[in-house]
């Protein structure tokens, strides 16, 4: 068999699994985000921008902060804003919180085909916990890995080769929505198959050595690459 069969014969393998992002991929929690961080900058003196969010974006929450601290030099620690996060984000959550469009046909289509999903994100537990309740999908997955679940955070591929590993499956067989640049890279380097179905601002981010990038969640080509029937 020539390399290039070789390669095709692989390709023709159908995934074995899948791997959800959370944050502004199955919810709108990035946009919610960004009001969080806008409020928290605002009582100091500062506003939120797109290269700040470019470099927060996809990272784990402490990370995020400390990026938010350095940019603008906040006399504050990670601690205090990450207590102020918790503070403002409940009320926001309750009144403007969603399923990002094409999530639910998707999971229900995963689940008629028998093809089983995790969760990947750089979110803390308690509050993908709280996001995951509100619609009684927890149970739905096999597993979620959060950011206490991880050493290093994305862009590195630790969080993507630790859901192969819980799988049982190597990282090709994985395919892996995201929706961040940062994401996207975690999941090429990892070796699954990325696809980037972004969403607002990281509609600008560049997504190099995903398979594609999709409209949404209910994209076509997301059907196909899963072999599921479109709905």
């Amino acid at each position: 068999m020539t390399e290039r069969n070789g390669l095709k014969a692989r390709a023709a393998v159908a995934p074995q699994a899948v791997v959800f992002d959370l944050d502004g991929l199955m919810f709108n929690t990035e946009e919610l985000y960004q009001d969080v961080g806008g409020e928290i900058l605002r009582r100091r003196g500062h506003q939120f921008g797109a290269e700040l969010l470019d470099r927060m974006m996809g990272r784990p929450g402490k990370i995020a902060l400390q990026i938010m601290i350095d940019f603008h030099q906040l006399d504050a620690t990670v601690e205090q804003l990450a207590h102020e996060t918790d503070e403002i984000f409940p009320a926001i959550l309750d009144a403007r919180l969603q399923m990002m469009p094409g999530l639910p046909e998707l999971l229900a289509t995963l689940e008629s085909a028998g093809i089983p999903k995790a969760i990947a994100t750089s979110s803390r537990r308690n509050f993908v916990t709280n996001v995951l309740s509100r619609f009684e999908l927890e149970p739905r997955f096999e597993f979620i890995l959060t950011a206490e679940d991880v050493t290093e955070g994305k862009p590195n591929p630790e969080i993507y080769l630790t859901a192969a590993q819980r799988f049982g499956r190597p990282p090709e067989e994985l395919v892996v929505f995201e929706d961040s640049e940062n994401g996207c890279r975690a999941a090429v380097r990892a070796g699954t198959i990325a696809v980037a179905v972004p969403a607002g601002h990281s509609r600008t981010h560049r997504f190099d050595g995903v398979r594609f990038q999709a409209d949404t969640l209910a994209d076509p080509r997301i059907y196909d690459l899963l072999r599921l029937p479109t709905r």
